[in-house]
């Protein structure tokens, strides 16, 4: 679905607050982008409520960046409630088909099976659809990694989330395997926020790999700023990092850009950094082609999880992306 975007700055304008089209390259970057995880904390809302919110979503005109529904394997049985009870919409391109990534508890080989299970069913539906097409999984080391490969079969794709402490071995791991890796960003308290160095070295690794990773948690804004760490009136701020800044990070670095600076680009603040037209996207001084936009996307920067998918999209109206 093409988006509907407003075009609402000049031609002339120099900062992060271009207008946007439909062909515009900030589509490039955010298409499919945002694995909606509306169950997990902060904002931990029921089963009911995220299948509704991801379905009332999935039919906005910003269906476009929607990814996956995240949703732990224990749960399917509770998601499968709740998505039957939805009133069916079928598009032009037929019956809706829900995608999503399912978060592998402590038996994986059950999880698998469960899995199978529910693919199986669901595919057996008349009417709507849902499949696990992704798996994600934590874990301590490369061991960990090699053993959940044997038992996780290859159509499914797994995302590994490693240790940044332990990237360089787990990368590799993961890259023998043909897996891919998953970064938390984020979370509940600041000292689960990263470093900007830390974050860079495990993209490099990835990139210089050539294994695909995604993102979770703390990325609800699209440039690095202070905001709440949770939705509770007395919780305290954090500076977070910025999906923006984290994606076009790895396009920049894919493209041969030295760490130091890197780490600089995941560290901006300011809006007036960066531009975005028809063919570029600039930060400073520093250039990315569509063409080089859209590759980093389809085949190494896949996606970030969120428990909100209003936030993002709210911050990229205020900045005019959409």
């Amino acid at each position: 679905m093409k988006a509907q975007i407003k075009r609402t700055m000049t031609q002339t304008s120099r900062s992060l607050q271009n207008s946007a089209t439909a062909d515009h390259v900030a589509t490039v970057l955010l298409h499919d982008l945002i694995d909606y995880a509306g169950l997990f904390p902060p904002a931990s809302l029921s089963i009911p409520q995220s299948v509704a919110n991801y379905h009332a979503y999935s039919q906005s005109q910003w269906s476009w960046i929607l990814g996956r529904f995240v949703i732990p394997v224990a749960r399917l049985d509770e998601f499968e409630g709740a998505f039957v009870s939805l009133p069916t919409r079928v598009s032009e391109e037929g019956s809706e088909n829900w995608r999503l990534s399912a978060i592998l508890g402590n038996d994986a080989e059950s999880d698998v099976d469960r899995i199978k299970e529910f693919n199986g069913h669901m595919a057996r539906r008349s009417n709507a659809k849902a499949a696990v097409e992704s798996v994600e999984v934590k874990v301590s080391n490369a061991q960990d990694i090699e053993r959940l490969a044997a038992i996780i079969p290859p159509k499914l794709t797994t995302y590994f989330e490693i240790p940044i402490s332990s990237a360089e071995e787990c990368v590799a791991a993961v890259a023998d395997c043909g897996r891919r890796t998953k970064i938390r960003t984020g979370g509940e308290t600041a000292d689960k926020i990263p470093a900007p160095e830390g974050v860079v070295k495990f993209i490099r690794r990835c990139a210089d790999a050539r294994v695909p990773f995604k993102a979770t948690a703390g990325l609800h804004h699209p440039l690095r700023s202070v905001h709440r760490l949770t939705y509770q009136a007395d919780s305290a701020s954090g500076l977070m990092h910025g999906f923006i800044n984290v994606f076009l990070t790895a396009a920049f670095l894919m493209a041969g850009m030295p760490a130091d600076l890197a780490v600089q680009l995941l560290q901006e603040q300011s809006e007036r950094a960066f531009r975005f037209d028809s063919s570029e996207i600039t930060w400073r001084e520093h250039r990315l082609t569509r063409d080089q936009i859209a590759a980093t996307r389809r085949g190494f920067a896949v996606s970030f999880g969120s428990c909100s998918f209003t936030e993002p999209i709210d911050d990229l109206k205020s900045l005019s992306l959409l």
